[in-house]
């Protein structure tokens, strides 16, 4: 993803410069960058982080809550978020207690909160939590089952799951490209292939004849391939 943006960066420099220049770009590069609050807070702090799960090392509440049938992500990163939050919910009294008066306060009691806050959320289903929870325009969201995400609407209106044709598998279904360009759309050409299918294809490609594919083939230097 780092490399992708660099050479986007690069190529609309040199449409703007005519310059070409060099990328330099690593997955540990990109993991460093990834730590962000993490790194930066050990940096200034000397403190060493550890694990919050879904949490929020600096904000609480912040993290995925379970309801009665599933799980939600909240997001309460402000004061005023908070005071919503808890009238939404239907406990204004959290606003008044004084463990909870300030977000470095909600830090120093993230356990007793969030163990009060799951115990409420357990009472209703995470569909009336997330639309009682948006409805106060606190960031809140659904933490959807791979069934959901496929069978959500709004993924549907987005074509983001294509059927394609392919010799053994019937009637099926792959996720689509998530870039979607006007002019250059992604297409989808081909299903995945089967066992050295494009073996002589990709061979042929690279200079060798029909005869030397044989060869490599009969030698066991080169897959059967699988064309049914």
């Amino acid at each position: 993803m780092m490399a992708y943006g660099s050479i986007v960066t690069a190529l609309y420099h040199r449409d703007k410069t005519g310059d070409g220049q060099l990328i330099d770009t690593s997955l540990l590069d990109g993991q460093v960058a990834a730590m962000s609050y993490h790194a930066t807070g050990y940096i200034g702090t000397g403190v060493e982080p550890h694990r919050l799960g879904s949490g929020h090392p600096s904000l609480v509440p912040y993290q995925s809550f379970q309801a009665s049938d599933g799980f939600f992500i909240l997001g309460v990163a402000n004061p005023n978020l908070w005071e919503r939050f808890c009238s939404a919910i239907g406990h204004p009294e959290l606003k008044d207690d004084p463990k909870y008066a300030t977000n470095p306060d909600r830090v120093t009691h993230r356990t007793e909160l969030v163990n009060q806050l799951n115990s409420i959320f357990a009472d209703h289903t995470s569909a009336h939590w997330v639309k009682v929870i948006d409805e106060a325009g606190v960031p809140v969201g659904p933490i959807n089952k791979t069934s959901d995400v496929v069978a959500d609407d709004q993924v549907k209106a987005r074509n983001m799951f294509l059927e394609i044709n392919h010799p053994r598998v019937p009637d099926l279904r792959v996720p689509n490209s998530p870039l979607k360009l006007t002019g250059t759309p992604a297409v989808l050409r081909r299903p995945p292939p089967l066992l050295g299918q494009h073996n002589e294809e990709v061979l042929t490609e690279l200079g060798y004849d029909s005869q030397a594919f044989k060869d490599l083939t009969e030698a066991g230097a080169v897959g059967i391939s699988v064309t049914e």
